[in-house]
């Protein structure tokens, strides 16, 4: 009991020392007045049994799938590598196909225990630069198949586009005809008030 007690001490100060280069967690710290290292691990709990049991888990998948890949590939952008590119570059074409295959199977969703916690562990290692899950996938299973259906993923695209643009042109026409109409409607409206 002893040398498991002294293990988890020593665990906790690797993470104390690994945490002190964090400032925010230093000021709730001085805040909380608890140590940052059980702030941690607390926040970690919390969030396991949440996506454990589905609350609020896909509100945490989408941060998870957005906002490290957004920032890191902004970080792509800006430097003068062009290896990392590549990999946010690929990252983009799987959650996109990802998600595309999400839409079809939402009715599934709710009968696989536990979706967003795999879904979670997915995001996590297609992203992550240590597994490189993405270029995985799409090395092995997703550049063949986009090659393979190319052109029937052009013309797809071209019709849309066809599609969009009748879509708005028509309203357009009919945000013309209403802003017509009731300028029409608020000056008569006037002409009225003026002749009684």
């Amino acid at each position: 009991m002893d040398t498991a007690l002294a293990m988890g001490k020593d665990k906790l100060a690797v993470l104390r020392q690994k945490l002190d280069q964090i400032p925010v967690l230093q000021q709730a710290e001085d805040t909380l007045k608890c140590p940052k290292e059980f702030l941690v691990i607390a926040a970690a709990l919390v969030t396991a049994v949440l996506v454990f049991f589905g609350i609020g888990a896909g509100s945490l998948c989408s941060i998870v799938g957005f906002l490290y890949p957004a920032y890191k590939s902004f970080e792509a952008i800006e430097s003068k590598n062009r290896g990392d590119d590549t990999q946010w570059l690929i990252y983009w074409v799987v959650y996109a196909f990802f998600s595309v295959l999400e839409v079809f199977i939402d009715f599934l969703v709710y009968w696989i225990p536990f979706y967003y916690a795999f879904k979670l562990a997915f995001l996590l290692w297609a992203m992550l630069p240590q597994t490189k899950g993405a270029k995985f996938l799409y090395d092995s299973f997703l550049k063949d198949f986009l090659k393979s259906n190319e052109s029937k993923i052009d013309v797809a695209l071209e019709n849309a586009k066809k599609s969009a643009s009748s879509v708005a042109a028509e309203a357009s026409a009919a945000t013309t005809e209403a802003v017509a109409a009731a300028v029409s409607a608020a000056s008569g409206g006037d002409d009225t008030k003026k002749d009684t």
